[in-house]
């Protein structure tokens, strides 16, 4: 009794902390929209950072950080904002015209999405496990039921059919959204003139210079430099502190 006791004090405990957390993330949250508002961008960013900083991540306050980096001046890190803000919400307007809005700010090469990632982009990686599996045991349920009740094999067999290949068609496209998503890195160049070089080293001969906000395919990391392909094929490395890496989408 004693240790049941005890266990339910520290549910308790850890419950009021975590609302403790919640509601300091709350506070923080509307300070960083205060200081927005007053045009306070550089300020509003830093305070955005640090709330990020505690783990604590949500597309609206992805999407208000990269608003205070791109007033702040700082294109690289407003669509590295945005794209982690797309990751949780995909379909939300917003995050997608902002992205859009910046990403035409950039100068020099830069990668573009291709329609089908665009399409691939339409459901989060989560959305598409469910959605398969949704689609598998419905599929799975006609079948069981065609077994027990052979009565209703005629009436069933085109939903049969339509789900079979709903389901098929879901797990290749799901299959897709994993590979991108695990297989394929980018990085945003969130620096001005970053010189990309031939090697992984300070000495190595100058390849392209990246500029604020570029976006690169990642190849291959080495100790404190990442090697990446521009838009135009070229492919060079960067100093790992010049960019933040995006997983797949």
């Amino acid at each position: 009794m004693r240790l049941a006791g005890r266990f339910g004090l520290l549910v308790l405990a850890l419950a009021f902390a975590e609302n403790l957390f919640a509601a300091d993330i709350t506070s923080d949250f509307s300070a960083a929209n205060k200081l927005y508002a007053e045009g306070k961008f550089p300020a509003a960013a830093a305070s955005y950072e640090q709330i990020l900083k505690t783990g604590a991540a949500s597309p609206a306050l992805l999407f208000n950080y990269g608003n205070a980096e791109f007033k702040s001046g700082h294109l690289g890190r407003a669509i590295a904002a945005y794209r982690h803000a797309e990751l949780l919400a995909p379909r939300d307007a917003e995050i997608r015209a902002n992205l859009q809005f910046v990403g035409n700010q950039v100068q020099g090469v830069t990668l573009r999405e291709s329609r089908w990632q665009n399409w691939l982009g339409v459901l989060t990686l989560n959305e598409g496990a469910i959605l398969t599996a949704v689609l598998f045991w419905l599929t799975l349920a006609l079948f069981i039921a065609r077994q027990i009740r052979p009565a209703l094999v005629p009436k069933l067999r085109n939903a049969t059919w339509i789900f079979l290949a709903l389901t098929v068609f879901s797990a290749s496209v799901l299959a897709l959204q994993a590979a991108n998503h695990f297989s394929k890195a980018s990085a945003v160049v969130v620096a001005d003139n970053v010189t990309a070089r031939s090697g992984p080293f300070d000495e190595a001969q100058s390849a392209f210079t990246a500029r604020d906000g570029a976006e690169l395919s990642v190849l291959d990391r080495r100790d404190d430099w990442v090697q990446v392909v521009d838009g135009a094929g070229k492919i060079a490395w960067l100093p790992v502190k010049q960019v933040e890496i995006l997983p797949g989408a």
